[in-house]
C-alpha cells in the first residue's frame, strides 16, 4: 500500500504507461477503513473537477464533462507521487 498527500495529488497531470498526458487527477473516491481512509477511485479530467466543485455548479453553468476518465486505485502507479502515471492502457478505464 503507497501513502500519499491528497493535497499533492490532486491536480497533477497523469501520464499514459506510454508516457502520454492523459490528464489532469481531479478527484479521488475514498472509503473509510478503520482509522484510515483508502482511495477505491481516481477521477481524472473535467469530470472530476465538476465532481469536486458539486453537482449543482454542473445544473447551474450547463458545463458537460469532456474527455474524462475513473481509474481504479491499481491501474494508478504511485511510485512517484510527482509523477503519477497509469499502469494500464486507457482503455482499460471507465468514461466518466
Amino acid at each position: 500500500m503507497t501513502t500519499a498527500r491528497l493535497d499533492r495529488l490532486i491536480g497533477r497531470q497523469i501520464l499514459t504507461a506510454n508516457n502520454r498526458l492523459l490528464g489532469r487527477i481531479e478527484e479521488c473516491r475514498a472509503e473509510q477503513r478503520d482509522n484510515s481512509w483508502v482511495v477505491r477511485e481516481w477521477v481524472i479530467g473535467s469530470a472530476g473537477l465538476l465532481e469536486r466543485l458539486g453537482f449543482g455548479v454542473r445544473l447551474i453553468l450547463g458545463w458537460k464533462a469532456g474527455r474524462s476518465f475513473i481509474a481504479r486505485w491499481d491501474q494508478v502507479d504511485l511510485t512517484h507521487p510527482d509523477r503519477p502515471r497509469l499502469n494500464c492502457s486507457v482503455d482499460e478505464l471507465k468514461r466518466a
